[in-house]
């Protein structure tokens, strides 16, 4: 396995089921190196547990090329702000993994994301959400979605609650979010700001909820996933564009470290983060490059 085994269990999908969907509209289908494997943090069970069955992610993620021993104290990036009008059963969504995993034993997995969601059938709307999560054995029993359950520990003034909207007006196009371990503390703090140089605390993920996580991370992801039925055509993904300039974007990407300051971008190319698409009929990445990448698609596949 060449790299930790994630949270969120997605699958790899090689359906040529696809609704009016073609490949040839994603421009950077060929200048990415895409990994074989991806970590199974992309869509968690919390994400997709509102009444889905038969469920399918896909996803559009780079991830640190990092290795077990790694220490990883924290990650940031920004994202634009998206207009969806997913359907029930649905969801789009875009996050920042911080997370831990033990070998090739998925228990082991321990995870705090946040991001931007469209999930009509959890918030009945089609309206974007700030959403947070976390889990400490790869969601089989710890865990929860926004303030579903106790672990995450909202401050007071925070200028954002997990599960707020989150609309663009009022010159508001972006938000940045951080997530670090705090050298006085220990604990994993979560930061968040429509300005990347005026983030304020929105809350924190105590390090004694977590395992592997408690001490450090060892590898990050940025970027998209969807969620739907299968057999549904499945979502847009980001804005609905393809990668480029008129598509969704995540940018500002560093890792963290203790003193909450992003102090250096992952490496371009190989060394530095991972591709991974699980469609690339229906959704796509650019490559990484200044500390930035564009993602996102149509969606409409079925498996």
């Amino acid at each position: 396995m060449c790299l930790p085994q994630l949270l969120l269990l997605v699958f790899m999908v090689c359906s040529d089921q696809v609704s009016a969907i073609s490949w040839l509209h994603n421009p950077y289908t060929w200048d990415i190196a895409l990994s074989e494997k991806q970590p199974s943090s992309y869509s968690s069970p919390l994400l997709m547990k509102a009444g889905m069955k038969s469920k399918i992610t896909h996803y559009a993620t780079y991830t640190s090329n990092t290795f077990h021993e790694s220490v990883l104290t924290g990650g940031m990036a920004t994202f634009n702000i998206w207009i969806l009008q997913n359907k029930k059963d649905q969801i789009s969504a875009s996050a920042i993994w911080v997370s831990n995993t033990e070998g090739d034993d998925d228990s082991t997995t321990n995870t705090a994301v946040a991001g931007l969601e469209v999930n009509p059938s959890r918030y009945g709307d089609s309206k974007t959400h700030f959403f947070m999560e976390w889990t400490a054995d790869g969601y089989k029993s710890t865990g929860c979605i926004n303030l579903e359950c106790d672990g995450f520990v909202p401050v007071n003034y925070a200028p954002i609650t997990p599960g707020d909207t989150i609309e663009a007006t009022g010159g508001k196009t972006k938000v940045t979010i951080k997530i670090f371990k705090n050298k006085a503390d220990g604990d994993w703090w979560l930061h968040f700001g429509y300005d990347n140089r005026n983030l304020t605390r929105v809350g924190y993920w105590p390090k004694s909820i977590f395992k592997s996580l408690a001490d450090h991370a060892n590898y990050i992801i940025w970027g998209g996933f969807t969620a739907s039925y299968a057999g549904d055509a499945s979502p847009a993904m980001g804005n609905g564009h393809w990668p480029g300039e008129k598509s969704a974007y995540v940018r500002d990407i560093k890792y963290v470290n203790t003193d909450g300051q992003g102090d250096w971008e992952p490496a371009p190319g190989p060394n530095g983060l991972r591709a991974y698409i699980s469609h690339e009929k229906c959704y796509g990445l650019s490559p990484y490059r200044n500390d930035m990448f564009y993602y996102g698609g149509p969606g409409g596949c079925t498996k």
